[in-house]
């Protein structure tokens, strides 16, 4: 049955992020409990990186799992442009009491791209509508990635991700991250462009894809305090970043600066279904509110606001609101900060720029090029599932980012697991 599978799926599937000379079979999962994977012949991998950072409470967890099921029982899905239904209302309105600044109102959509997509041409059609000097471009982040869809791609870096369709992509004005409260050069940039640039995309804190690069708070507010004083729209890309991955319940929180417009998925449903939201503030909204019928927002998902997946981000904050899972993130960075320790102590030769935010820890390998396209990667992947855990290193950035219910005796292990790959990378022979 294992091996008819992986032949029926070879034949039949395109993965994703997968190069199709790829012959590493993927292997068949039947079910999934807690921070565990278990595969068709009965192995378990712990999920050291939430499954693509998604999951946040466990797989299988009763309670999103019975939520769904009963508004399955009641409303499975229903056209969003002329109805509205419960779910929808009660997880805006959850989700405007806790978002980090004041938001006014709640967009959905079916993913992480697809929300950055929505707060790109909001912002864009928001200078549209105004009838002023119209402002055309984005600016963003080098090392930046904010999904796969043609204007998330725009606002992303160019890249491995990105290079066949780079003379296909808006243009997009790049500054760095700041690493200090120094904010001098990336303003000097901003300046030049200053009344052209209509928004600012940012992973905040935290970039993802880009090699889990961790970057000053107290820059970027400093940054963002100088771009709101010019009307520049400021999105926050926390897909990646919210419901308590950084420490806070979102990274925008860290920041006196709030953003404009504010992306979310991942994490949302608490991985259990694909979900969008992008929410803006009043003046954003405003700019749309008029007679006349080219001011519209014509955009929209067949999927919005499908109702399975309000239930389960509604049951999702839920799980959020209580002390244990509160209780395992604090769990979680405690492990991390100990672990740090150690890592420094018995391989500082054998890793870079070992760094920690909230639930995530990452560093590099110190073998050959800090790229996403460094084979080491697949290498460690597949040490790490011979001991049980489940790692998908970006390149040479090994990181983890569990989900909050793991237990201290699995946060063990894939603790253990890294050092003994380290050990055995010391080997040449061993890969």
């Amino acid at each position: 049955m294992y091996t008819s599978l992986v032949l029926r799926d070879k034949s039949v599937i395109w993965h994703p992020f997968t190069n199709l000379t790829d012959n590493q079979p993927p292997i068949p999962i039947a079910s999934a409990k807690g921070a565990v994977l278990f595969d068709e012949q009965g192995n378990a991998y712990i999920d050291a990186i939430s499954s693509w950072w998604v999951n946040l409470h466990g797989h299988a967890h009763p309670h999103i799992a019975n939520k769904i099921f009963e508004q399955a029982s009641t409303l499975e899905h229903i056209i969003f442009a002329g109805f509205t239904h419960r779910p929808a209302v009660e997880l805006a309105e959850r989700l405007l009491k806790i978002l980090p600044g004041n938001f006014s109102k709640v967009f959905y959509s079916d993913n992480g791209s697809t929300s950055t997509e929505v707060a790109l041409k909001m912002a864009l059609q928001y200078w549209w509508n105004k009838s002023e000097p119209r402002r055309k471009k984005i600016l963003a982040f080098s090392g930046a990635y904010h999904g796969d869809t043609f204007g998330a791609m725009s606002a992303s870096d160019r890249g491995v991700f990105t290079l066949a369709f780079h003379d296909l992509l808006f243009e997009v004005i790049f500054i760095d991250p700041p690493a200090t409260d120094d904010v001098h050069v990336q303003l000097n940039t901003i300046l030049e462009n200053e009344n052209e640039i209509a928004a600012f995309i940012y992973e905040p804190l935290l970039q993802g894809a880009g090699g889990m690069h961790v970057y000053s708070a107290a820059g970027l507010d400093l940054l963002l305090q100088s771009l709101q004083s010019m009307n520049i729209i400021c999105i926050a890309d926390e897909v990646m970043t919210g419901f308590g991955r950084t420490g806070t319940l979102f990274a925008s929180e860290r920041m006196s600066a709030k953003p404009d417009i504010i992306c979310l998925s991942k994490g949302l449903t608490g991985g259990t279904r694909p979900l969008g939201v992008t929410a803006c503030r009043a003046y954003i909204q405003d700019a749309f509110v008029s007679e006349d019928r080219l001011k519209t927002f014509f955009h929209g998902h067949s999927f919005t606001a499908n109702p399975l997946g309000c239930a389960a981000a509604l049951a999702s904050l839920d799980l959020l609101e209580k002390e244990e899972c509160r209780e395992g993130m604090r769990r979680i960075e405690k492990a991390i900060r100990q672990f740090l320790i150690t890592l420094s102590e018995k391989h500082h030769g054998s890793i870079k720029n070992a760094r920690s935010l909230g639930t995530l820890m990452a560093f590099e390998l110190n073998t050959g090029k800090n790229e996403y396209l460094n084979t080491i990667g697949a290498v460690v992947t597949q040490m790490a599932l011979s001991k049980g855990v489940y790692l998908r290193p970006l390149g040479n950035t090994l990181y983890i980012l569990p989900p909050y219910c793991i237990t201290e005796d699995q946060l063990a292990m894939i603790f253990d697991t890294i050092f003994s790959i380290l050990e055995s990378l010391k080997e040449p022979a061993s890969y």
